[in-house]
């Protein structure tokens, strides 16, 4: 793998965005206006790359549906970080076969973190043929190129360079919602931890500049968005490739000077980078959302050294300890792997008893799941597939209860909280903290910030009125 990161200049750019004209003039020439369906797996780095294949999309001439069966493209932007998010990829992949049966002219393409795994896009091309264009992560700047060179010979095109990564400034963006955004201020990452596919499909830790970052937080004030998400990998280790310093605190703070009504969250962090530093710019910054995902994957440190983790577990209690320190209230939620090679039954006690000592407001919980070309895809794991579930139901309860009973102590506060959207049940709203509010009211209340009295809560949600 080539291990520079590169820039990808403004007249690269405006070399994509000549292919968005060619395809636009193909659109223009059809009998209606083309629609492309874009679906998207996984984290939220992946929702702000399709609202960048979008913004390509819309300057191609493309309408959007959720319907495959409407869509003259079927754009699948994929998710590598466990087994089941595969399969199911593949699994709807699959299904195409009978949209592109009854529409002969339909295009679907492959893209995104699974797209980059050499196995996927060998199978995908031997095995689903359907399937016309295919390109990974680094290849997604180019993505008028491939689709315009897609449509021009009516050959298939299947394009995943293996390299380091590069930064793409200035590409279009079609955001999904006008009150939360999600702002890239890095890509990749070096932690290689045993169990992880992402450093092999996002290559290295390279950082946006500063600058290019804080006006584009400025333009979303500017719009009228309040709930603004600094994404990367590792948020925690920005900067450190950037030649003039600037660690992720200093980009915060300056985040949180733009003038305007918002709140800023990111994630996700490592432990092994969150700093004191960070903390206390929490803790004194109203702006910065209570609100830290940390994650610590498993109690034991003998299992937390299998996965090549870099801290231990004291060290980890010691961060939350110091983080609620200085952000008292703070909600911390956390991820945990059950069931990783090796771990025995007292060793997953140790992730049990470690729930218990730090009570997160939530978790995010996985059974242990073999990615190709990680070391512990190739580690002895002897616990059986009925034990791993076992455990894992255990841990979904124990959380399950601390969750109700961490929601329950919201009953009789009254919270500034932001109205974000409504489904069928009524209004949605999020706490400082992000956790969930339901209430009734007017939807002109969608997009601002309302006193809420909560009246009611149970494990996943609150439940409020107007104050």
């Amino acid at each position: 793998m080539k291990r520079e990161t590169t820039q990808i200049t403004q007249e690269q750019i405006a070399a994509q965005m000549e292919y968005c004209v060619r395809v636009h003039a193909m659109n223009a020439a059809m009998d209606h206006t083309p629609l492309a369906m874009v679906d998207t797996y996984g984290c939220q780095q992946n929702e702000a790359d399709s609202e960048r294949l979008r913004g390509y999309l819309a300057q191609m001439g493309y309408g959007f549906t959720d319907d495959e069966h409407k869509a003259d493209l079927v754009l699948v932007n994929t998710c590598a970080i466990r087994e089941h998010a595969e399969q199911r990829v593949l699994g709807n992949v699959g299904a195409l076969t009978h949209t592109k049966k009854a529409n002969p002219n339909q295009i679907i393409c492959l893209c995104g973190c699974m797209a980059q795994e050499p196995h996927v896009a060998k199978k995908v091309k031997e095995s689903y043929r359907q399937v016309d264009l295919l390109f990974g992560t680094h290849a997604l700047w180019r993505f008028p190129e491939l689709l315009w060179r897609c449509r021009a010979t009516g050959k298939r095109v299947f394009e995943t360079p293996d390299e380091a990564g590069s930064i793409a400034e200035g590409i279009p963006v079609v955001r999904q919602g006008d009150v939360k955004a999600w702002v890239s201020i890095m890509y990749g990452c070096n932690n290689f931890c045993s169990y992880c596919v992402v450093p092999y499909v996002r290559g290295r830790e390279r950082s946006r500049r500063p600058e290019a970052i804080l006006r584009e937080i400025g333009e979303l004030v500017e719009a009228g968005y309040k709930d603004i998400t600094l994404l990367g990998q590792n948020v925690n280790s920005y900067g450190k490739d950037l030649s003039e310093p600037m660690d992720f605190a200093d980009l915060l703070k300056k985040a949180a000077h733009i003038p305007g009504d918002f709140l800023l969250r990111f994630m996700t962090s490592h432990p092994k980078d969150a700093s004191q530093k960070l903390f206390e710019l929490m803790g004194a910054c109203d702006k910065i959302a209570p609100c830290f995902h940390l994650p610590f994957q498993a109690g034991s440190d003998r299992v937390l050294k299998a996965m090549n983790r870099v801290y231990d577990r004291a060290g980890y209690l010691d961060k939350v300890r110091r983080l609620r320190e200085q952000v008292p209230g703070v909600v911390i939620t956390s991820d945990v792997i059950v069931g990783f090679p090796g771990e025995t039954a007292e060793e997953f006690e140790e992730t049990m008893t470690l729930i218990d000592e730090v009570r997160f407001d939530a978790l995010f919980t996985f059974i242990y799941s073999p990615r190709v070309g990680t070391p512990a895809a190739s580690m002895p794991d002897p616990m059986s597939r009925e034990e791993k579930l076992r455990e894992f139901q255990r841990l979904v309860d124990r959380q399950d209860q601390i969750s109700e009973e961490k929601h329950a102590a919201y009953i009789g506060q009254t919270l500034r909280c932001l109205v974000d959207g409504k489904d069928d049940k009524g209004l949605t709203a999020r706490t400082p903290g992000n956790r969930l509010v339901r209430l009734e009211g007017e939807d002109a209340l969608i997009g601002q910030f309302v006193p809420v009295r909560i009246t009611g809560a149970n494990k996943w949600s609150l439940f409020g009125e107007l104050a």
